[in-house]
């Protein structure tokens, strides 16, 4: 039986979403991904990431699946013409919709499931606001970790594969094969960067970049090893430790009150 919104009647709803649900929103993005990958990666790898999770685990901790967001905060690649993206102000508006929609229902948990960095840090603002302005438990969490946000990449890319490298490649040539063209890629890290202590991607001290700061075609990492499988390897593992994190999410509570 379907746990997609979307697929339920309105009397469903009633029916089948209880305070144990917890909805899932995916989040992508539709921008540029170097002349290796289309600008649909973000939203695949969210997209196909939630759907394997919620077909996965659903059962086990009460998971509804969202329509998948596609267009989100994109603007560090708005250099690029086609990249698609919301100001930060309209996109905490359509989050914070979502999360007044959601609410309607018997429901009390929220999770963005994140396949953008750049989000990131609105997505932390979106969680605290809708929790506050409509009382759900609210959750970020994210199929990979950006590298520049304490997640891992190769040693080829010094830490600093953040977009369009070596690991986003091989799950997209795991999720779309036939979009991938491996032969225009070649490395791209900024390599300057590792000697700095702190002012680096997944360094102490953040700062703000344009996908274009570093090289003109806009992709940060070496995707020049990317494969299939370990794209799949990447992908399944992803998944599995979603399904963890979920299972504390659906039994999450502050025990405060």
């Amino acid at each position: 039986m379907s746990r997609r919104l979307e697929d339920l009647s309105g009397p469903e709803i009633g029916e089948r979403i209880t305070e144990t649900a917890v909805f899932i929103q995916p989040i992508g993005a539709v921008e540029q991904h170097g002349p290796h990958l289309p600008l649909s990666v973000d939203h695949v790898i969210a997209h196909e990431t939630a759907n394997a999770l919620v077909d996965a685990y659903g059962e086990s901790s009460d998971l509804w699946l969202l329509p998948t967001m596609s267009v989100s905060k994109s603007n560090e690649h708005a250099w690029s013409p086609g990249t698609l993206w919301y100001s930060a102000t309209t996109m905490l508006a359509v989050l914070d919709d979502i999360g007044r929609s959601v609410a309607t229902t018997a429901a009390n948990r929220l999770v963005f499931l994140n396949g953008h960095g750049g989000n990131s840090s609105l997505l932390n603002v979106a969680c605290r606001e809708i929790r506050l302005s409509h009382g759900l438990k609210t959750f970020l969490v994210h199929p990979f970790v950006p590298a520049d946000q304490g997640g891992v990449s190769p040693e080829t890319e010094l830490g600093m594969g953040v977009h369009g490298g070596h690991h986003e490649t091989s799950v997209f040539m795991h999720l779309r094969p036939d979009l991938v063209h491996i032969e225009k890629a070649s490395r791209a890290v900024p390599d300057r960067l590792a000697d700095n202590k702190h002012v680096k991607f997944g360094g102490l001290t953040s700062f703000g970049w344009l996908s274009n700061d570093f090289f003109d075609h806009g992709y940060i990492g070496d995707p020049t090893a990317a494969t299939a499988a370990e794209g799949k390897r990447l992908f399944e593992a992803s998944v599995e430790l979603l399904g963890e994190q979920m299972a504390e999410i659906a039994r999450f509570d502050f025990g405060h009150r």
